[in-house]
């Protein structure tokens, strides 16, 4: 499955008015379940509240993070045999149930129970990430599929940064309608899915004439997307600490709490208003160049934070620089995974973004001891390792769609042209190639492509 070519145009615009329906409504889905995105962020006040133990709270902080990193893995499989909307359904409605029980499982005696239902609700609710890329990456016309995740990162911010507005609200009313509320977003995305998404048909694994292994075997032998995912890894370690490690030394150098909302603010207005405009240069480049450029930026503005005791100009400078970084390399490297073939597709997206969800549990935790450790010193460590960053980045990706030179790319050619079936098609309506602006040309180089039939109009 390829995404569906259109016209030439670019910019943001262009890439607005041509994005399908079925993105739109993935989108919406997305930023409405982040709106209600409460747990991981209130769990542990949420915890204290109802009478556990600090220690308790942060155990099942640490289950629900375990939950998240195993459950992008969970669904990435769960995409490759189930397909895209049906991860995204059995997830979001899985979370629902599991987020509503937790409530009447925070009591002191029956900790070990709520602790299983904590990282369960990890598990499921993280599970729907691998699904939304991969439909994304089907579904965006394939010159605008970087502008589309740009897209999708934009709305997992606004949502990130307006859910704590809205817990701050409901806290005064009903801790437990935190819970509540994050289960009603997550069953609202359930009900888009059902309703609106294309049930898009995947690629299984087919045994090789060869005896070449498909799925995790191509993964584990592809050494250069192992740079490409050491890349995520370490990006994503240095990512956090500017809401790890950037607010104690705030602290410790006697600035005011108010200080680390201004970077908050800077960071979420300058990402909200400018990442797609960003995208819509940076995507016409060599993709290696933008994950390297980016990262290395990105590593170079959080090494800024080395001036933070020069008062509040040189955080807000850096925060920006940071930021920056993040949007130049943001979109590319969530993008890259989803240009492997359509066998494999599924799980390379599940294991990038795994890798990803563990380097932001693990972030916190180093990051705390690097500064007990090394005090401001963590912040020209946070840049050497960011440039070791974008040459993994610089070495690991690979350029226009040249991704698998080996069994993965045996296994794409195994299979023959498949259809995307679509539920909520009207009987008897069928769109064409010529409508949804399929290019035949693929077919002729070897390359599957889809063909969908939507009722939906997009």
């Amino acid at each position: 499955m390829n995404a569906i070519r259109t016209d030439s145009r670019t910019g943001v615009f262009a890439a607005l008015r041509q994005t399908p329906r079925p993105v739109v409504y993935l989108l919406i889905g997305v930023l409405v379940n982040q709106l209600g995105a409460f747990v991981q962020t209130f769990l542990v006040l949420y915890l204290t509240h109802r009478e556990f133990s600090v220690g308790q709270a942060g155990l099942a902080l640490t289950a629900y993070s375990a939950g998240a990193v195993f459950g992008t893995m969970l669904g990435g499989e769960l995409t490759h045999r189930l397909g895209p909307r049906s991860t995204i359904i059995a997830a979001m409605t899985g979370s629902a149930a599991l987020l509503t029980v937790i409530p009447l499982l925070a009591t002191p005696g029956r900790f070990a129970a709520l602790l299983v239902a904590v990282g369960a609700a990890g598990l499921v609710t993280q599970s729907y990430r691998p699904a939304a890329a991969l439909l994304l990456g089907d579904l965006m016309p394939e010159e605008h599929r970087v502008m589309g995740f740009s897209m999708m990162r934009i709305a997992l911010n606004a949502g990130a940064a307006l859910a704590p507005l809205i817990a701050a609200a409901v806290i005064l009313i009903d801790w437990n309608l935190l819970l509540w509320l994050d289960a009603a977003s997550a069953l609202t995305y359930a009900v888009l899915a059902l309703l609106l998404l294309p049930n898009v048909a995947t690629v299984r694994d087919a045994p090789e004439p060869t005896g070449e292994r498909t799925g995790y075997g191509v993964i584990l032998r592809d050494r250069r997307y192992h740079l490409f995912l050491a890349s995520v890894l370490v990006g994503s370690i240095i990512y956090v600490q500017y809401t790890v490690a950037l607010p104690l030394n705030i602290t410790a150098d006697g600035h005011s709490t108010g200080l680390y909302s201004a970077v908050l603010v800077t960071a979420s207005v300058v990402l909200i208003l400018c990442e797609l405009k960003i995208t819509s240069y940076v995507k016409h480049l060599r993709p290696p160049l933008v994950g390297a450029v980016g990262t290395a930026i990105m590593g170079l503005g959080v090494a800024g934070y080395s001036f933070a005791g020069h008062g509040a100009a040189p955080i807000l400078l850096a925060t920006v620089v940071f930021v920056l970084g993040v949007m130049i390399n943001g979109p590319t490297m969530f993008a890259y995974p989803s240009t492997f073939p359509a066998p494999v597709k599924a799980r390379y997206i599940g294991t990038h973004q795994a890798t990803f969800g563990l380097g932001m549990a693990l972030g916190p935790t180093l990051g705390v001891l690097a500064w007990e450790r090394l005090g401001t010193g963590i912040w020209p460590l946070c840049g050497a390792l960011g440039l070791f960053a974008a040459w993994c980045a610089y070495a690991g990706i690979r350029e226009n769609h040249i991704a698998n030179t080996s069994a993965a790319e045996a296994s794409e050619k195994a299979y023959a042209t498949r259809d995307i079936e679509v539920s909520d098609a009207e009987p008897g309506t069928e769109a064409s190639d010529a409508e949804l602006g399929t290019d035949a040309s693929d077919a002729e180089t070897g390359t599957a492509v889809s063909t969908v039939t939507s009722g939906t109009g997009a």
